[in-house]
């Protein structure tokens, strides 16, 4: 009987028609889809297409392994399949691009190699340049060596203007001032990795001894609070505001790797040799990113924002749980600052509807003492409400105004996008899924808000905290 993989059909149907899919996509590298629980959330709103994009797989590779595997490909067009000799061009970009670093790292002057970088690449996103550089580290150039070849960054930097800037003594200056400036953002992420950086010492000290390395590795799960501010505080800001999308393409989902990593093998019982090695790799992931952040992004952060960024980004940080149990440092340059003036009689205005009316007042309280997390997306997917309180899904109050795709990490975007599209298109008007933090259930569900006509005004999000109801009925049980 002949196989076809239609690339328009979600991974779920792939998967309840061929169930040898999981096994080939997982050899490509979609390895979440061996579990069960993805098959039956993401795997339903996710095409093979979208996939790929999100994980940086090419597609071609992924279709190769399926011919291989006795399937004929159908719905390339309709995908925007990228031909043999567009992804042949890509590669020699790339390839070009890991040269230039090579010259630099066999003593070709800097401004030689820059000159040429501008003339050939002045079009090539940060993230074509980070995956030349994660190529060097993979294939065995040292930390230490591909670190000499950030100067090469400097001709990324763009003002607003689009105008190259600050050469890169200028720039190590600016970051250095924030890293001196008490509370400041940039100081605070940098603390974070200094710790972080003992944590992985201790990680590897413990591999090399033979004993046990579980409880060092323990020491390093608070870089979830770390990577949990980038996503929500610099990556969307770099990419909706400025357009440097290179980090949130990049960074985002190797973030979202190491994260899950950490958690996955501390909860191992038993520290056989292979999960040994699996630490070893992922401590060597971690202390990848730490360069990442601190010679690609912290220096196209302080380039790019403007001291109102940084002062939002601070008051939004406050939200967060301190990572590594770091003291919180204030920042005078965001406390100096006068409260945001409202105008005056804010509270008392009315708001009329079919089933009565509220004070703004009134509506803000009752909205703000409701035990659930809101979130109000308009009809332009625009996010216009967060109610206050603490969040376990943080809302930044910077995200207001900006399109909500810009919120979500790579892995999650496409899903959230499907929801959307199905809402407006009228075929769904809820999905519900069930998460956990922290050891607590939570309950999130995503509404469609229509009005009275059926037209469609936005979507609807609600987290709850469910630890209620599980402990009610484990006391019954």
């Amino acid at each position: 009987m002949k196989k076809t993989l239609d690339l328009k059909k979600s991974v779920y149907e792939l998967i309840q028609e061929y169930p040898e899919v999981v096994q080939i996509l997982s050899s490509v590298g979609f390895s979440e889809v061996e579990n069960k629980v993805a098959q039956h959330t993401v795997a339903k709103v996710m095409t093979i297409p979208q996939g790929a994009a999100i994980k940086h797989i090419a597609l071609g590779h992924v279709i190769r392994a399926f011919r291989k595997a006795g399937f004929a490909i159908e719905g390339r067009e309709e995908v925007g399949f990228a031909g043999p000799e567009v992804a042949k061009n890509r590669e020699e970009r790339k390839a070009e691009l890991k040269k230039m670093l090579l010259q630099l790292h066999d003593g070709i002057p800097l401004e030689q190699v820059r000159q040429a970088f501008i003339r050939s690449f002045s079009h090539v996103e940060a993230a074509e340049i980070m995956a030349a550089e994660q190529e060097l580290i993979q294939e065995g150039t040292p930390i230490e060596e591909v670190q000499k070849l950030c100067d090469l960054h400097s001709a990324l930097f763009h003002d607003a203007a689009g105008q190259r800037v600050q050469n890169p003594e200028e720039v190590e200056q600016m970051l250095r001032n924030a890293y001196e400036e008490t509370g400041h953002p940039l100081r605070t992420f940098k603390r974070e990795n200094d710790v972080l950086r003992q944590a992985i010492v201790a990680v590897k000290e413990d591999l090399e001894k033979g004993t046990d390395a579980g409880d060092s590795l323990g020491k390093m799960s608070d870089l979830a609070i770390h990577y949990a501010k980038k996503g929500d505080l610099l990556y969307p800001l770099l990419a909706q505001k400025y357009g440097v999308t290179g980090p949130s393409k990049v960074m985002w989902t190797v973030d979202d790797e190491i994260r899950r990593d950490v958690r996955l093998l501390q909860r191992r019982e038993f520290h056989e040799e292979i999960w040994r090695e699996e630490v070893k790799t992922l401590v060597q992931r971690a202390e990848e990113m730490i360069y990442k952040e601190e010679h690609i992004l912290f220096p196209i952060c302080v380039r790019t924002f403007t001291q109102a960024d940084w002062v939002q980004i601070y008051k939004d940080g406050e939200e967060y749980d301190p990572a590594f149990s770091l003291p919180a440092e204030v920042w005078a340059a965001a406390t100096a600052g006068k409260a945001a003036v409202l105008p005056e009689g804010w509270e008392d205005g009315k708001i009329v509807m079919p089933g009565g009316s509220f004070t703004v007042r009134q509506l803000t309280a009752v909205l703000n003492t409701m035990p659930v997390e809101i979130t109000f997306v308009d009809e332009e997917d625009v996010n216009r409400f967060f109610n206050e309180g603490p969040k376990v899904f943080k809302r930044p109050m910077a995200a207001i105004g900006r399109d909500v795709y810009s919120c979500h990490p790579p892995k999650i975007e496409a899903m959230v996008r499907m929801i959307i599209s199905e809402f407006k298109a009228g075929r769904r008007d809820k999905v519900e899924r069930w998460a956990e933090r922290k050891g607590k259930p939570l309950f999130v569900t995503y509404f469609a808000v229509r009005d009275r006509d059926g037209k469609y005004l936005g979507t609807l999000e609600t987290v709850q905290d469910m630890q209620f109801a599980k402990d009610h009925f484990a006391g019954r049980s």
